[in-house]
């Protein structure tokens, strides 16, 4: 007979909360630090209190009464023998009521408001009074509904007193560790601490994270991410992928003789960085960045010649129809006259297809006449098939999640099962140094670092919404000298939430306002007909304002365009702020930007909006727009899905923490060479299973 199973107890509300906040193993309670601290180590009389002050008074209840003034609320009368103070409950129980019933001696903690009729308290903290005052700050844990403070503070200090917290670190690294944290904190000092610190502690060094016990905790993560993208790199050394080697008189040579343009140096220079990585039989892991108009596409393709003329397959994955639309047009203009001659051809893969097409684009992967693959998600679905894929190129790769970046390097097809094609990673938005030093540690970062000659620079200007009719003006001038304008908003439709002008309105205002022009509206919501119709007819020439959301973020290449108008540039990340820029100063026409920002009700922009745009009026170059953004907003932005929506770093802070990174960063090499078990151990301890994440 089958053994029987032992019944499982279903798990409580609180407890499924635990687990839903990422807290299943005893490490990751004692790792989960709190928010703030609340002080309950001393008592405060009214009588040396300070309006404002958050503060812990005892007294006895001397009244209390359920008042509908205003509004229905509980008032209860306080008094410590010093004055009095009225706590206010807007929502209470019947058990608030017996406990805070005449005569009940009780504790409460909450902000002291003085004022004509005397102190108030709303909504205070409280509990009968007695017993013994603790002697550290009482910590309070980010939590959800589901999981009140006293369950989850429970929950985390039965956590902390069973993990192991034993030194992963071998003593040769302690040394070292010693002097970048000032002091010799070990990890389980550094946590006791963090969730028990003595009321004597200087809270502002606990909040800015500076003190020692802080420094520990930032340099044991750093280090796990660091040893985490070292042993990916050492996983990747072990596989294989198909050498390609550069073909004299190839299509490679064919294809820079073809090109209408010449090469920029740096062009030509990370040309030939990854032309090095496709000879070897290692999987090449480049990240190629390039500023917007850099010309990122053209190495694209010289990279997918190499993979063609060796006789395999190049796949190039774009985040959007129109992007990928643009990919195709070029690749097929520069290749597909080189292709023919060979019996190649380049296909074309997206979600909007019709069957019949799609069905044939299929049956060309499979064969392996298609040698080039363009298109969007849908080239990493199950039904697609490759004969032989040697290179994966991905556009803008924080725009596709870890899982879609995994799944296109498994598509290799049947000629190296147990390999792995190179992959070619792009983006336009540049990766500050400690960016590419953490997170971007396992890849290999070529930079295009020059514009092509003939690119004009781009004026920018930061207006208000009230100069509007002045904005409008000057889009009548631009297209008096037969250019084209922008013009992007940042909501499709009204939302009563927000006051935001929308795409549609603004389409209809404008259409208005300049009288024989045609002004298009392109948004994510338009069937895929209508917005191939809408864009041809403005890289076309025929439509002098285009309308839009930021679905033209990324790609769209209109040499005549002059003017970009953006509304509401408040609302806009840095980086995507200058992607839209980037848009214009494409071709030899002097250019402009104009970031139009509407200020609240108050008349003042927020401090985060106001830098943003301070930002974009004083550089156009993308690598400082990035240092900026970093410094602004944090690595969000940066990395898109790469952490599959878990940070991976909670507690480092990569504006700040350098000197920890640097330690890191010569940590890891040594322990992963001298002590291969401990730093098993420390990537689980702090990782667990989001390791796999930063190998994508």
């Amino acid at each position: 007979m089958p053994e029987a199973q032992p019944d499982r107890k279903p798990l409580s509300a609180p407890q499924k909360a635990l687990q839903k906040l990422g807290l299943v193993r005893d490490i990751d309670l004692a790792l989960h630090l709190p928010l703030r601290y609340e002080d309950e180590t001393r008592i405060v009389t009214l009588r040396g209190a300070r309006d404002g002050q958050l503060a812990q008074i005892e007294g006895t209840v001397t009244h209390s009464e359920i008042s509908f003034r205003p509004r229905r609320q509980l008032l209860v009368t306080l008094d410590d023998g010093t004055d009095t103070c009225t706590l206010r409950f807007f929502t209470f129980y019947p058990a608030h009521q017996k406990a805070l019933a005449v005569g009940a001696r009780v504790r409460v903690r909450g902000e002291l408001r003085g004022g004509f009729l005397g102190w108030t308290m709303v909504h205070p903290a409280f509990h009968a009074a007695g017993g013994e005052l603790p002697d550290a700050l009482t910590p309070v844990y980010p939590t959800s509904a589901q999981l009140p403070q006293a369950y989850i503070r429970k929950a985390v200090a039965s956590g902390l007193k069973r993990a192991d917290l034993s030194e992963t670190l071998p003593p040769a690294l302690l040394g070292g560790l010693q002097t970048v944290v000032r002091g010799t904190w070990t990890l389980r000092d550094a946590l006791q601490y963090l969730h028990h610190p003595g009321p004597d502690v200087s809270l502002d060094a606990l909040e800015d994270r500076s003190h020692p016990a802080w420094q520990r905790l930032k340099a044991e993560e750093l280090l796990a991410q660091q040893l985490s993208q070292f042993t990916a790199r050492q996983e990747r050394a072990a596989l294989s992928a198909p050498a390609l080697r550069l073909l004299p008189g190839g299509l490679h040579e064919q294809l820079l003789a073809a090109l209408p343009f010449a090469l920029t140096a740096a062009q030509r220079r990370v040309g030939e960085e990854i032309a090095r990585d496709l000879m070897r039989q290692l999987p090449m892991h480049r990240l190629l960045q390039g500023d917007v108009g850099s010309g990122k596409t053209v190495v694209a393709a010289l990279a997918a010649a190499i993979a063609i003329d060796a006789g395999w397959q190049c796949a190039l994955m774009a985040p959007t129809e129109i992007l990928a639309e643009q990919h195709f047009a070029k690749l097929i203009g520069w290749l597909e006259p080189l292709l023919a001659p060979l019996g190649k051809r380049v296909a074309w893969l997206t979600g909007s297809q019709k069957k019949k097409q799609r069905t044939e684009m299929l049956a060309l992967i499979a064969s392996g006449e298609a040698a080039l693959v363009v298109g969007t998600h849908a080239v990493i679905q199950d039904q697609v098939q490759f004969r032989n894929l040697a290179l994966a190129i991905i556009d803008e790769q924080h725009r596709f999640g870890v899982a879609q970046r995994l799944a296109l390097r498994s598509k290799m097809g049947p000629d190296m099962p147990d390999g792995e094609p190179h992959l070619l990673m792009m983006t336009a938005t540049p990766i500050p140094r400690t960016l590419a030093m953490s997170y971007y540690a396992d890849l290999d970062v070529s930079t295009i670092d020059q514009l092509p000659p003939g690119r004009t620079p781009i004026v920018t200007k930061v207006v208000a919404d009230s100069r509007r009719a002045e904005v409008i003006e000057r889009i009548r001038g631009q297209l008096a000298e037969g250019r084209q304008v922008y013009w992007v908003c940042p909501l499709i439709e009204e939302s009563e939430a927000i006051d935001l002008s929308n795409a549609t309105a603004t389409h209809a205002e404008l259409s208005q306002a300049l009288p024989g022009v045609l002004v298009g509206l392109l948004h994510s919501r338009m069937p895929v007909a209508e917005k191939k119709a809408v864009m041809s007819l403005f890289t076309g020439g025929q439509m002098g304002v285009l309308v839009s959301t930021t679905v033209i973020e990324v790609g769209v290449d209109v040499p005549n365009a002059s003017l970009m108008v953006i509304e509401h540039a408040e609302r806009f990340g840095l980086s995507q702020l200058h992607q839209l820029r980037g848009r214009v100063g494409r071709g030899a026409a002097a250019s402009a930007c104009v970031l139009m920002y509407t200020p609240p009700d108050g008349g003042r922009l927020g401090e985060t909006a106001r830098e943003r745009l301070r930002a974009m009026a004083d550089t156009s170059d993308g690598f400082e727009i990035a240092r900026r953004d970093l410094e602004i907003r944090g690595p969000g932005e940066f990395l898109g899905a790469r952490q599959s929506g878990a940070p991976l770093l909670r507690f480092a802070d990569l504006t700040t923490d350098t000197h920890l990174l640097d330690w890191a960063r010569e940590a890891a090499p040594v322990m992963l060479a001298q002590y291969p078990a401990q730093a098993e151990r420390h990537i689980a301890r702090w990782l667990g299973g989001k390791a796999e994440y930063l190998k994508a």
